[in-house]
């Protein structure tokens, strides 16, 4: 996954407010992977957006 590339093309700002132990833990991953936080952020909102396509509408109907 390390050889992975994120952030690839058009970039846009997203600046949000989130609890302090959260943003320790993504600064204490980052030192300890030598990873850019913004990458380890990347990685983690796409995770959750590929879990979670019920928040897009995008998952089946299975009536």
């Amino acid at each position: 996954m390390k050889s992975q590339k994120h952030n690839q093309g058009e970039l846009k700002e997203l600046k949000v407010k989130i609890e302090k132990d959260i943003v320790e833990s993504f600064e204490g991953m980052a030192k300890t992977s030598g990873l850019p936080i913004e990458d380890l952020v990347v990685i983690a909102l796409k995770r959750f957006k590929a879990s979670h396509g019920d928040y897009t509408g995008k998952t089946p109907k299975f009536d």
